[in-house]
């Protein structure tokens, strides 16, 4: 395989030469004429901050354009060179995966098991070390930026994990620098569930929708708040932590300290518990079965029960999605959103999730906010996090310096 000739791109200079970024990664090439008339600068002007774009190795010409009559204009694209590196960690998995200049996953996406609670040194060395083995598969020295998703609050400025309820010895860490400096490239860093959501923006479902929820249903739960095409963090960096809202006066400790929280009753864990709990009270034969065959359950298993018939199973996934639908019923309410996409690997329980979640926010939200509101399951998988990674970092290397 010829390696790639990858020499660490600049940044963009001014307000022109970021949006003709943004034009090519989300539109493809187009050509000076056309970039030229979408921003209403002159083509003179035009052809030299494309000129200094490829002096930055961020653009380069990608032959001439279909004819309009008379001189042919050229194409313009994104510099062949660009990659982008994504990395999402979660509870208990992370994956890496490295993109071109549009976002578009080259290669295998790597995936491995992982705790976030063996500590930021642990994961992160994990994290590099996997970096490292698809960087050398494409032939690549250094990626023009990484993006980083975790699973808990961000501070986003400061880049770095802040109180993570499941992420024990995380809390003030310093991932942005610390990645940065082993990779020599920038980094940024925020909640996984933010990278989720600018996923589904770029690449997913959300592509058309300016304003939208992404809910993500795993370990823990959480929501991507996009508005007007923009990613909502918060002034803290803490918008969209639902799996904390109390939907019970008494109920499971959750991880944060509090009791009857939306995750305590339906997150990955709090699935796997109750389905033991079925087990031992003698009400699943089919999740007996599959405790017997693996020695231990998730909620892939909960799924597979349901589809073996088990009535039990079934009821798990109904009071589950029931208690979510309330959540989101109020975000409705008080968000009006134009779409929710639910993601994440409980999630994957699919569509008898989805139809409980369905049914309850359509009869508790007000008619003229549901009337024209999709709610849709993710269909990227766990390419979501990453090319939201992917994303964030594309953002900040088109943008203006």
């Amino acid at each position: 395989m010829k390696p790639v000739p990858h020499t660490l791109a600049g940044r963009a200079e001014n307000p022109t030469q970021a949006k003709v970024l943004k034009l090519l990664r989300d539109e493809g090439p187009l050509s000076r004429v056309q970039l030229a008339d979408r921003m209403g600068v002159s083509r003179t002007t035009m052809a030299g901050e494309i000129n200094r774009l490829a002096e930055l190795g961020l653009a380069e010409p990608a032959g001439p354009a279909a004819s309009r009559g008379g001189r042919r204009s050229t194409l313009v694209d994104l510099s062949a060179d660009l990659r982008f590196v994504g990395i999402d960690i979660g509870a208990t998995s992370m994956s890496v995966a490295i993109t071109d200049g549009r976002l578009a996953v080259l290669g295998e996406r790597h995936h491995m098991a992982m705790d976030v609670r063996l500590g930021p040194e642990h994961v992160l060395g994990a994290a590099l070390e996997l970096t490292r083995e698809v960087l050398a598969e494409q032939n690549i020295d250094r990626p023009a930026g990484v993006g980083i998703g975790v699973p808990g609050p961000v501070d986003f400025h400061g880049g770095i994990p802040a109180a993570p309820p499941i992420m024990p010895g995380w809390d003030g860490y310093p991932v942005r620098d610390a990645v940065a400096r082993e990779l020599g490239c920038p980094v940024l860093l925020d909640n996984d569930v933010n990278l989720m959501a600018l996923g589904e923006q770029h690449s997913g479902v959300a592509k058309s929708a300016p304003s939208f929820l992404f809910v993500k249903i795993g370990t823990g739960i959480g929501c991507g708040i996009i508005v007007g095409g923009q990613l909502y963090r918060g002034v803290d960096g803490c918008a969209g932590d639902i799996g904390h809202i109390r939907v019970e006066e008494v109920g499971p400790m959750c991880a944060c300290g509090n009791t009857g929280c939306l995750e305590a009753y339906f997150g990955g864990a709090a699935l796997a518990r109750d389905a033991l709990a079925a087990v031992r009270n003698g009400r699943s034969p089919a999740l007996a079965a599959l405790l017997e065959e693996k020695g231990e359950l998730t909620a892939a298993d909960v799924a597979q029960a349901v589809s073996r018939g088990d009535g039990h199973a079934v009821q798990l996934i109904r009071d589950g999605g029931n208690r979510v639908g309330w959540v989101l019923a109020s975000l409705v309410s008080f968000f009006n959103p134009g779409l929710i996409v639910i993601g994440g690997r409980v999630a994957r329980l699919g569509h008898p999730l989805l139809a409980e979640v369905r049914g309850v926010v359509y009869r508790r939200s007000p008619p003229l906010a549901t009337g024209n509101l999709p709610i849709v399951l993710s269909e990227m998988g766990d390419d979501a996090g990453v090319v939201g990674a992917a994303a964030l970092i594309s953002e900040a290397v088109y943008a203006a310096g």
